[in-house]
């Protein structure tokens, strides 16, 4: 499947290329909505749901490598993205994307053993607002966390695009059950 830009109705808008600092984003269309992918420095700061408003609207090739490599995941050819990442945030929410990206593609862990690893055992709400607070939706996986029952808890994209991912992740585990 082909993944692109998202039909913009009021035609294209082109912003100056500034030198230096800058933040660049730009949206794509998957099979699960629009979804916005912004890179500084050649490194990739975010990938969303909803929209980015800062910076400029360019493609760059670190994000148009993000959206090919997104496109590979919902099309169930890529298990593992290999992207520069950036995200910005405290120590301990960079200790939990860690962790996260240490869940294999197609398992999940619970907030608790999340917190464990990150060596706060009794943080797993701490650990919580850490994936609320992931600015890179599903390259740190943060869907493959779930509540200490196996229960899905909250997610940015909600309940059922986080089931929706997993179940994609499942396809080649169908022995794998999420509830």
């Amino acid at each position: 499947m082909k993944y692109g830009l998202p039909d913009r109705k009021s035609g294209s808008i082109f912003y100056p290329i500034l030198m230096g600092d800058t933040f660049c984003f730009q949206a794509y269309a998957f099979p699960v909505g629009t979804i916005w992918i912004g890179e500084r420095d050649g490194a990739i700061t975010d990938i969303s749901y909803s929209p980015l408003h800062r910076g400029v609207v360019r493609e760059t090739s670190p994000i148009r490598q993000a959206a090919l490599q997104l496109g590979e995941y919902f099309d169930g050819k890529r298990r593992q993205f290999s992207l520069p990442l950036s995200p910005e945030g405290t120590p301990f929410q960079q200790a939990v994307w860690n962790a996260l990206l240490k869940i294999p593609y197609g398992d999940t862990r619970t907030y608790g053993e999340i917190a464990r690893a990150v060596g706060s055992p009794v943080g797993a709400r701490a650990v919580g607002m850490a994936c609320n607070r992931n600015p890179v939706a599903i390259v740190i996986p943060c869907h493959r966390v779930v509540g200490s029952t196996g229960r899905l808890t909250g997610y940015a994209g909600g309940l059922a695009l986080k089931a929706r991912l997993l179940q994609l992740e499942a396809a080649g585990k169908p022995e794998r059950l999420w509830q």
